[in-house]
């Protein structure tokens, strides 16, 4: 799909502006509150191996509450401009989120203070708010007739997502009653299939779109992009039947179709770039391209883990690079483009004149965010595998600079439109 199709008509698909704000908003809370919280407990990062605790809670305030909360906002907003047929219902967005925010604060405060009844009431409250999602993104995604690839995606995270949230509320419950024979077993098999199936297929399906959007690049070919669902798919699939059957073939053939729907995403990428008639690009393709390698950079971890290479503290980097390394790179890369552009579409529509996205974006924060969040990712990483808490808690420090940053960035992009709205 080119980005002129994919726009045509968006105005009229827009949902209120406070339906996908809310998300992101959320996200970056939660985003400085993760760093927040691995710079107290930097001392626990590099022997972590799972159980209740700061890591723990930090991991999922950045899964749930930054990732999976940008994802659920950008879906709202996003999925029905490509697939052109708006929300059915505007207000189960809002009982989502109010679902989701509070649970993840009771979840992974559960987690950090290892209170169980909190954990258990957390994880009931964020399932709840992801059924909600899933019903109205399953229901969005039926209607999609004319973006089938991206709709495909998005019918593959909605499996990921069950297949990741049913085993969580398992180990949840599992920190109370030890009923689970094989806990890390299936804690590893939830964070790869909230990590690479849940997230990651959103991430690949919409990278089909927003990615030539942002650069105005010519469409993508399709046969590429659906080689890469059909990896990925399988990839999961064999990630899975590997630790049910424990034989060891499966997860290796897992490994195998991952790089392969890596390749092909990457390829997918390096055309877009290839054709685009933007050729400055600016800070947040910076945070985008990097993200690109850091999840080749993941998988290769992850095979090293899988084989038991000599890499110290190789669970807690390979965990340390897919998630602050790929994903928070990606995301806070897209939502440098996302916000201001969903922010100037509301601000035509508020004065009746183009507001640009450029206009709404305060580039002192976003290049304070950058230095600091790689700055945070190169140090943390040298700190996990040299086990020197020292390190790791100046690279976490690092990561709050950036996420305060970040904040300012976000919050200059409501002001402006505030402003604007008033304004009109």
């Amino acid at each position: 799909m080119s980005s002129t199709g994919f726009l045509g008509g968006a105005k009229d698909r827009l949902l209120p502006v406070s339906v996908p704000f809310r998300f992101f908003l959320g996200a970056v809370l939660f985003h400085l509150a993760a760093w927040a919280v691995l710079f107290g407990a930097a001392d626990w990062l590099a022997g972590h191996v799972g159980g209740p605790g700061p890591i723990l809670a930090a991991i999922h305030l950045a899964t749930l509450g930054v990732f999976a909360m940008t994802a659920i906002g950008a879906s709202y907003q996003l999925l029905p401009v490509a697939t052109r047929r708006p929300l059915a219902r505007d207000w189960p967005t809002k009982v989502s989120f109010w679902l989701l925010a509070p649970g993840i604060c009771i979840l992974t405060w559960g987690m950090y203070a290892a209170e169980i009844a909190a954990m258990q009431t957390g994880a009931v409250l964020v399932c709840a708010g992801l059924v909600v999602f899933a019903v109205l993104t399953a229901d969005n995604l039926r209607r999609a007739g004319s973006v089938a690839l991206v709709a495909s995606h998005g019918w593959g995270a909605l499996a990921a997502l069950i297949a990741f949230a049913v085993p969580g509320l398992l180990l949840v419950w599992d920190f109370g009653a030890g009923f689970l024979d094989d806990h890390s077993g299936l804690a590893a098999v939830h964070m790869v299939l909230a990590a690479y199936g849940f997230m990651g297929l959103l991430a690949l399906g919409f990278s089909l779109v927003l990615v030539p959007m942002f650069a105005l690049s010519r469409s993508l070919p399709q046969r590429p992009g659906q080689t890469q669902l059909v990896l990925a798919g399988l990839a999961l699939t064999g990630f899975g039947l590997g630790w049910l059957t424990g034989i060891p073939a499966l997860t290796w053939a897992a490994l195998v179709a991952g790089a392969g729907a890596i390749g092909a995403y990457l390829w997918l990428m390096r055309t877009a770039m290839a054709r685009r008639m933007r050729k400055r690009l600016g800070l947040s393709f910076v945070l985008i391209r990097a993200s690109w390698a850091l999840l080749a950079f993941s998988l290769i971890l992850g095979a090293a883990v899988v084989t038991g290479l000599p890499i110290p503290n190789a669970p807690a980097l390979f965990g340390f690079v897919l998630l602050a390394g790929w994903l928070l790179t990606f995301l806070t890369g897209i939502l440098q483009r996302i916000m201001p552009f969903l922010a100037s579409m509301h601000a035509a529509g508020a004065s009746g004149l183009p507001a640009s996205p450029s206009s709404l974006t305060a580039e002192m924060p976003l290049k304070i965010h950058a230095f600091c969040h790689f700055g945070a990712l190169a140090v943390c990483s040298a700190g996990i595998v040299l086990d020197q808490t020292l390190l790791v808690r100046l690279g976490a420090g690092l990561g709050v600079l950036g996420a305060l940053a970040f904040a300012g960035f976000a919050l200059n992009v409501l002001w402006q439109l505030k402003a604007i709205r008033a304004g009109a």
